[in-house]
């Protein structure tokens, strides 16, 4: 090619990169589409959670009495009194129990349910959809449910303990069995959707890895579980466990329906702490308060659990 060849091919070049940058009329104009676009999913960001967030820390630093016209301004009185308050510090000790109970059990309970129903030839749809059932259905009418087998005369599994010579008990009046049974209700309920999320899980486990660790020698069910298929369900447990371990923070409406915080406070958890606060007591300041040491909890305990697994997760 000759010099002025090149030169041309040079000119053509440097057009085509000058006629592929954009202007600054053209950036500024993609800004301002791209700020529009945001501008209404912001917006409902903001008025659905930020406001009201505001509006409850704002309210924490008071005094208010829901129907009161005054208020006064006390600043982290309402903080400092929340940490030495015996109902919310049990209330919160009884909140962990619940928890440590019900997010192993849970986890561990729909994981052994999916395994069993894709290892199974037939009905599996029928499996799932039965054990899907709890949780979709209301909380109040399984609540309900839940009383009648519990009831310590005309109950099924006080009739089930007399039929075999066993001596009975009064499960939600009992401060030794309420949270216990609280909780199971709370893997009950919840096993159904951790059994979904873990049926996916193992559907998108590649067929050829369990193929590869055959030849590698294992070929025993507990080596291909261990080696294969507990490994790629890392991020899918991850999941499971950060939404199952929020939902039970959030445990209220068993507690509101069948105990009411009783027998004592030996079932009271924190969002029921929270409302007879805020609606029973009306004490609004203080409701605001709990309020906001109840997301904090929830938003330490999230981010601890997320980072901790996020080091031993296995992502494919």
């Amino acid at each position: 090619m000759t010099t002025s060849g090149v030169a041309i091919s040079r000119r053509a070049d440097q057009g085509a990169s000058a006629l592929a940058r954009p202007s600054v009329t053209e950036r500024y104009a993609e800004s301002i589409a791209a700020y529009v676009l945001v501008l209404p999913g912001a917006t409902l960001l903001g008025l659905l959670f930020l406001l009201p967030l505001i509006a409850i820390a704002a309210i924490a630093t008071t005094n208010w009495h829901f129907g009161n016209s005054s208020l006064s301004f006390v600043g982290l009185k309402n903080f400092r009194q929340v940490f030495v308050d015996p109902t919310f510090r049990s209330s919160l000790f009884n909140t962990m129990i619940y928890v440590l109970i019900v997010v192993p059990g849970t986890v561990g309970f729909g994981l052994l349910v999916a395994l069993l129903i894709e290892a199974g030839e037939s009905l599996r749809r029928f499996y799932r959809a039965i054990h899907f059932i709890p949780f979709m259905a209301t909380l109040a009418a399984t609540a309900i449910a839940w009383e009648m087998l519990l009831h310590p005369t005309i109950g099924l599994f006080n009739q089930a303990l007399l039929a075999i010579g066993f001596p009975t008990t009064n499960w939600l009046r009992d401060e030794r069995t309420v949270l216990p049974i609280l909780a199971l209700i709370g893997v009950w309920q919840n096993a159904g959707f951790a059994m979904v999320l873990f049926l996916a899980g193992l559907k998108a486990i590649p067929n050829e890895i369990y193929q590869a660790a055959d030849i590698d020698g294992a070929d025993g069910w507990f080596d291909r579980l261990s080696t294969v298929t507990l490994p790629m369900l890392g991020p899918v447990s991850m999941f499971v466990l950060i939404v199952v371990a929020i939902r039970a923070f959030q445990v209220f409406d068993t507690v509101a329906i069948l105990t009411q915080g009783g027998p004592g406070r030996a079932s009271e958890v924190l969002l029921y702490t929270l409302y007879r606060e805020s609606f029973e007591y009306l004490r609004t300041g203080y409701g605001a308060t709990v309020t906001i040491v109840f997301l904090a909890i929830i938003v330490v305990l999230t981010l601890a659990q997320a980072w901790i697994m996020s080091r031993r997760v296995h992502y494919s």
